[in-house]
């Protein structure tokens, strides 16, 4: 009977360890995404504790499962969940506004898929590397927070609401004087922003602000930026940007209808 129980704890210890090791795995993926995006804006600005620790925690965890393989993590596993929770949250204030709202940023390529068609695989995958590039530069020169990326498409957040326009403008200006990658395809990126609070899990962002940037991209032509009215609201009245109303516009799966504005060339 002992012998039984103690290969019932022996399997419940390692499939505890199994499991802590998967979560950390995965939000060790997400963590390298942010230091990424970080890295040039850390060396301008000097080191920052938050990415210091996060990445410490990434490496002495593939140490770790090195040397020691999962069982070897048990112990320390559930410290290092403890504090990337306390750095998600370090992270999620330093992205914040006072007020806990953020600004919400989605841009993707107009007609990628037919753009992926015309020129190749080869040929496209190489034209979203440059693109991925270009955003990523102007979205990390003014803070922003690359929460996740899907093909061409990219959601980022801000904590300040003109922080947020300016990288949308330095990307559309990017694109107008593209590196030599890109001059031979015709790349029209949409972007679309809105400002609000938003529920935020496991270092993704949820909820009715997040969809309502969504749609706003969506409704967004190539090479164009569109805003709410909240965040117009947000920018104070700033003479910084010249904003053409585009007028009330239906959001699909939003009641009723919303005001939107263009955010002209600088």
């Amino acid at each position: 009977m002992w012998v039984s129980v103690g290969l019932g704890v022996l399997a419940g210890v390692e499939g505890a360890a199994l499991i802590v090791f998967v979560v950390l795995y995965v939000r060790a993926r997400r963590r390298i995404h942010w230091l990424e995006q970080a890295a040039d804006a850390e060396r301008r600005r000097g080191p920052r504790t938050v990415t210091g620790r996060a990445l410490r925690t990434v490496v002495d965890t593939a140490l770790r499962v090195r040397d020691q393989g999962v069982g070897g993590m048990l112990m320390s596993s559930l410290d290092e969940l403890t504090r990337w929770t306390s750095e998600d949250r370090a992270e999620i204030a330093r992205v914040a506004a006072p007020d806990g709202s953020v600004t919400i940023f989605f841009s993707d390529i107009e007609g990628s898929t037919a753009l992926n068609e015309e020129l190749g695989d080869a040929q496209f995958v190489r034209v979203l590397e440059a693109h991925n590039a270009i955003v990523r530069t102007q979205v990390g020169k003014r803070g922003g927070h690359v929460v996740k990326t899907q093909g061409d498409g990219f959601m980022v957040v801000f904590g300040d609401a003109a922080d947020a326009v300016r990288a949308a403008q330095g990307v559309q200006t990017a694109f107008r004087e593209p590196p030599r990658r890109l001059r031979q395809a015709a790349v029209r990126v949409r972007i679309g922003l809105h400002v609000g609070p938003v529920v935020s899990r496991e270092g993704d962002y949820f909820g009715r602000n997040v969809a309502f940037a969504a749609r706003v991209a969506a409704t967004a032509s190539g090479g164009e930026i569109l805003i709410s009215d909240d965040l117009r609201g947000a920018l104070g009245g700033s003479d910084e940007f010249a904003l053409a109303r585009v007028g009330e516009v239906e959001l699909k799966g939003l009641a009723d209808h919303h005001v939107l504005w263009r955010v002209l060339s600088s």
